[in-house]
């Protein structure tokens, strides 16, 4: 009895353990089978040995239940690994319409018979929102649905675009040549072996097919959601439709309070214009901060009779006016406008640029409106131009820019468009337009195709005989035919900028409607046409090309000239002091100080230009001041004794190898006045380099007073900056000091006979320098400077302080000897650590190395570099810099590295190069150690 008993523990211990192993055994296939789901992609087979494993496992289970004489039933509970989804940011919501929608929705979602749900509206009320929260909270839900899957499409649908994005989602890669079908067919493989799974389709704007796309028709538990502001597309698409309502007039109300605050409500008479401003909000949901109300503020002040317009006066949206300036300011008047009524977005803003974009909802809503009228496909990666179909006979603008790689096919039957006036097609990869193309459209007034590698012009384009813009700024045109423009009498505009063109015909002089003649940067073009019958010309622009002068007599009868750009090129002083009209941009060449004499008398009494570039003397010129208002460059200009006169409102001067041929006693810069005989007060930037026979340069009474740099090297006989009208023996006695309040950069270099900044008993004030460089003066003992006081600030100042000071100091040997009579202690300037925001915080050891003015410079080195910079180039214009690479020509280049590092050096074969370094740093070049 006692061994029956036996047994029977036995055998029952023997079940458990049986039935043990047998669970983790069906536990590990379900692990198992559940990672082949996730990992198994089509056109995809299990491995033989994984196969039969299987096999053996469920024929093992067969027998161990066969032998327990009942079926017993396991599962396990493990993470599903097909879980996809992904949690979105999301806002507040307000208002009782909200919350029944998300609840409609919801309802949707947990009923099998709704397969799609269509979700619309009016931008900005919300929908987007609305489905992040409904996303997020399907992610909670795990018992519905697995698999979330957010794909936002936007206005400009890609198909290409929309398989890449769901891909990524689901797992599946395309190798990158397969075609749309082809991805269709994988994602739709892929999507069909997933149940559970919700696909969201964010911001559509036009039906779409699935089938296309490669989406399973939603069946058996899957679900497609999509937000769009159109009700036909969710009809379209077999939607259940559900209408994202606005707040209602309160619930604005309250939400606004929420956002500005209730103390808005104490401002005398603010609540009648809050609430007018509420009532505006209320088809609102997404403005967030106090910001974003004052911006919708502005809307209230409504537009009247304003219309959208391109600032250009020949799209016909703003008045020609006599003065360019003027129309400019007007077109950025209403530009501004639009803005302020929430009509134009900024969505860039740079220092010197601002980007503005028109809101989608109402580009959306003009070119409905213009359907029949414009056909716009800009930026949509089209490979083709648009069906002939598409061109109708009512077209008036067609606007195909910046799809990258369309073509124009041969074969094209040529669109009749008579009615279009506006054709653009910039930024294309066009390689050329078929001679027929444009034959049916003589209408054209604009066209653009600019940026595109066209050598050759359609001759059809120059049989449109109301053409007054032509655009082709960019291309590869090399020759344009003589009789080119024999028809195109009506042109305006024309831009030939940036192509390799050598010559044009001479038609051109035929344009006696021209106002904008553009052909800057054609480096091969060395002559024009004559340029006398174009009266009306209003800008020219010869920038960079090969053209030497303009001939005498040409510019006088520009009389309508705003803007001269010639860049080197030689312009007569005297006719273009006589452009009574020439206010906008001024750039160009006299071949003396005489000849910039003469202009200033020409133009007496008038307004100077906005801004110009005056280059007196040689060619040649490498501007590199940090100036961009209005600039004289003189290069190779003796300076006389007789003194010369300046433009009264100078900004910036630059004077490089010329010759004082004058009393050397007598300071260089008393040698120049300004045209209105008063001080250099707007005098901003100054730039002196290799001036010969000069000693010194400021008398007391002529030191520009709002000075922001000061750039001296290279003069071999400059004594002193700033010279002294004290007797020798009164010096000690009397304590001058000049003031540069503005100064913010202070560079001295290789002045071998510079014995003092102010002579003795004078001290220059500098409270706000940010740069200060002294490299090779070994004659200057005193410095005679007052500078920011480092002094109060601490080694670890933070970078965003409000301080930042860069010292250069060279040579160690000489520095240690100079007299520093300042406030600071001469210890705090010690001349190898780059003094900023983080005094003292690094340490660092310079390598300066001077070069022969090659016309190419290639620098590069390799070791632990912390700071690399031009520390002076006057000699000729500021170097290029790319990660360790500077390319230019420089005569100085200083390269600062860690202590005791190892570092090299190369510099292009043609380049000598010598340096000096402390013995911490080993430097190696490809000339010399």
């Amino acid at each position: 009895m006692e061994l029956h008993l036996d047994n029977h523990r036995s055998l029952d211990q023997h079940r458990k353990d049986l039935k043990r192993k047998l669970e983790e055994l069906i536990g590990l296939k379900k692990d198992t089978e559940s990672i082949m789901r996730s990992e198994l992609q089509p056109r995809k087979k299990l491995k033989a040995e994984v196969q039969i494993w299987l096999e053996n496992v469920e024929r093992v289970n067969v027998e161990v239940h066969a032998l327990d004489g009942r079926i017993v039933s396991w599962r396990l509970v493990v993470d599903n690994p097909q879980w996809i989804g992904q949690v979105l940011s999301t806002t507040s919501l307000s208002g009782e319409a909200v919350k029944a929608c998300i609840e409609d929705i919801w309802n949707c979602l947990m009923d099998d018979e709704v397969p799609k749900i269509g979700v619309w509206g009016m931008g900005g009320v919300g929908k987007t929102s609305i489905m992040k929260v409904i996303n997020n909270q399907l992610l909670k839900e795990t018992g519905k649905f697995d698999i979330v899957i957010w794909i936002t499409v936007s206005k400009e649908m890609n198909v290409a675009k929309l398989q890449k994005d769901i891909a990524s989602k689901i797992g599946v890669e395309f190798s990158g040549d397969e075609d749309e079908t082809t991805r269709a067919g994988r994602l739709f493989e892929t999507l069909s072996q997933k149940s559970r799974f919700v696909m969201i389709l964010d911001d559509l704007w036009e039906k779409v097919s699935l089938e296309r796309i490669g989406i399973p028709e939603p069946s058996n538990g899957t679900k497609l959601v999509l937000t769009t502001r159109s009700a036909d597309v969710c009809r379209q698409m077999g939607c259940r439709m559900i209408k994202v309502k606005p707040l209602t007039e309160e619930e604005a109300w309250k939400l606004f309070l929420e956002k500005a605050g209730c103390d808005i409500l104490n401002i005398p008479a603010v609540e009648p214009i809050a609430r007018s401003v509420a009532k505006h909000l209320c088809r609102i949901q997404n403005f967030k901060t106090v910001s974003s109300v004052v911006h919708y503020i502005r809307k209230i002040g409504k537009l009247k009779n304003e219309v959208l317009f391109n600032f250009g006066s020949q799209k016909g949206f703003v008045e020609e006016m006599d003065s360019m300036r003027a129309g400019f300011d007007r077109g950025r008047a209403i530009m501004n406008r639009l803005i302020s009524n929430c009509l134009l977005e900024v969505f860039a803003d740079e220092e010197h640029a601002r980007s503005v974009k028109m809101h989608d909802l109402l580009r959306d809503m003009a070119l409905r409106t213009a359907k029949s009228r414009f056909l716009v496909k800009a930026g949509m990666m089209l490979e083709k131009a648009p069906d002939v179909k598409e061109w109708s006979m009512n077209l008036e603008k067609v606007s195909l820019i910046w799809n990258q790689w369309l073509y124009i096919p041969l074969e094209m039957s040529p669109p009749k468009c008579p009615r279009l006036t506006t054709l653009l097609l910039s930024h294309c990869n066009i390689a050329s337009i078929p001679e027929g193309f444009l034959k049916h459209m003589h209408g054209l007034r604009i066209i653009d195709l600019s940026g595109n590698p066209i050598k050759n012009l359609p001759i059809s384009l120059s049989k449109c005989p109301g053409l007054t813009t032509l655009l082709l700024c960019g291309c590869r045109i090399e020759s344009i035919p003589e009789s080119f423009f024999d028809d195109t009498n009506e042109l305006k505009i024309l831009d030939l900028s940036s192509n390799p063109i050598k010559s044009l015909p001479h038609s051109l002089s035929n344009l006696k409607n021209l106002t904008s003649l553009l052909l800057a940067y054609c480096e091969h073009l060395g002559n024009v046409p004559s340029l006398s019958n174009l009266g009306f010309l209003k800008k020219l622009d010869l920038r960079g090309t090969k053209i030497k002068e303009i001939p005498n007599g040409v510019l006088s009868r520009l009389c309508c000239l705003q803007d001269l750009i010639v860049g080197e090129t030689l312009i007569n002083g005297k006719e273009v002091g006589g452009l009574k009209k020439l206010q906008g941009t001024l750039e160009g060449r006299f071949y003396d100080w005489h000849n910039l004499n003469m202009y200033l008398e020409a133009c007496r009494g008038r307004e100077e230009p906005r801004q110009y570039i005056i280059y007196v003397g040689d060619v040649n010129f490498h501007t590199f001041s940090e100036n961009e208002g209005k600039e004289i460059v003189a290069r190779g200009c003796n300076i006389y004794n007789y003194q010369i006169v300046l433009p009264r409102e100078i900004e910036g001067l630059v004077i490089g190898y010329c010759n004082v041929d004058c009393s050397e006693e007598y300071p260089l810069f008393s040698r120049f006045i300004l045209f209105s005989l008063s001080s250099f007060s707007s005098l901003k930037s100054l730039y002196i380099n290799d001036c010969g026979n000069m000693k010194k340069l400021f008398s007391p009474n002529c030191v520009p007073p709002n000075l922001q740099m000061l750039s001296v090297g290279s003069c071999k006989q400059l004594e002193e900056i700033i010279t002294s009208v004290v007797e020798t023996e009164e010096r000690g006695m009397v304590i001058t000091e000049f003031h540069l309040p503005q100064l913010r950069q202070l560079r001295l270099a290789f002045l071998p006979e510079l014995k003092s900044i102010c002579s003795a008993g004078g001290v220059l004030v500098c409270d706000s320098l940010v740069v200060f460089e002294i490299v090779y003066c070994p004659k200057l003992k005193r410095m005679g400077l007052n500078l920011p006081k480092l002094d109060n600030v601490p080694p670890s100042a933070s970078a965003s302080a409000n301080f930042y000071l860069s010292v250069r100091i060279r040579p160690k040997e000489w520095w240690e000897s100079v007299e520093w009579d300042g406030p600071q202690p001469k210890s705090l300037f010690d001349p190898y650590p780059v003094h900023s925001g983080f005094v003292g915080s690094q340490s660092v050891l310079p390598v300066l190395y001077r070069f022969c003015a090659h016309p190419v410079l290639r620098v590069n080195w390799t070791g632990q570099a912390i700071e690399a910079s031009p520390v002076v180039n006057e000699e000729t214009g500021p170097l290029e810099a790319n990660g360790n690479l500077f390319s230019g020509k420089c005569i100085l280049i200083q390269i600062s590295f860690k202590k005791a590092s190892k570092t090299s050096c190369s510099t292009s074969q043609d380049s000598e190069v010598q340096f000096v370094t402390d013995e911490d740093v080993q430097v190696e070049t490809n000339s010399q150690k």
